[in-house]
């Protein structure tokens, strides 16, 4: 079996300043870490990264019982940060999704963020990554990262636009 090595980044950022809540086109509304939107979560997680390079790089993103699966494993973390997981909600139901945690440093970590596809463009992602960012400055942290696929140069840019600055480079192999 064949193995792939897909070139990620590591990009932090500081959490210097205030984080407002960053305004949302009209027709959709933010929706706060709830136990009973899990399945929700998993559900725009899967349709944003069914398609996507990162399911190639994590298999689990391409299949929704494999959203299902991240989703309460992220959950169980012991730093999981309820400030700093949000849906977006739009006409349609729920198109936006992103989720935080404290990790060892005290340092933010950006789970993943996901917009569905017809979706993107409307801001949704840089809102979504704000208003994490904002969970992590309320839990008293000051430092925030996040892990991205080089090839992805859409969210690179994103990120970047955000204030994110490349931190180091990694290697992830994948089997077959």
């Amino acid at each position: 079996m064949a193995i792939t090595y897909y070139k990620r980044f590591r990009m932090e950022v500081d959490l210097e300043g205030a984080y407002a809540t960053p305004p949302l086109p009209p027709e959709f509304v933010w929706v706060s870490w709830d136990e009973s939107l899990i399945d929700q979560h998993a559900e725009v997680k899967y349709l944003s990264f069914r398609s996507e390079i990162d399911a190639c790089v994590f298999p689990c993103l391409g299949d929704r019982y494999g959203c299902q699966r991240l989703m309460r494993e992220i959950r169980r973390k012991p730093g999981f940060l309820p400030g700093a997981t949000w849906l977006i909600a739009g006409p349609d139901g729920y198109v936006g999704t992103v989720q935080g945690v404290m990790d060892r440093g005290p340092i933010g970590a950006i789970q993943n963020v996901g917009v569905v596809p017809s979706y993107r463009g409307l801001g949704l992602g840089r809102a979504l990554i704000r208003r994490a960012l904002q969970g992590f400055q309320s839990a008293g942290l000051q430092r925030a990262y996040l892990e991205v696929t080089a090839e992805n140069a859409s969210a690179v840019l994103l990120y970047r636009a955000v204030g994110f600055r490349r931190a180091k480079t990694l290697y992830k192999a994948v089997d077959g």
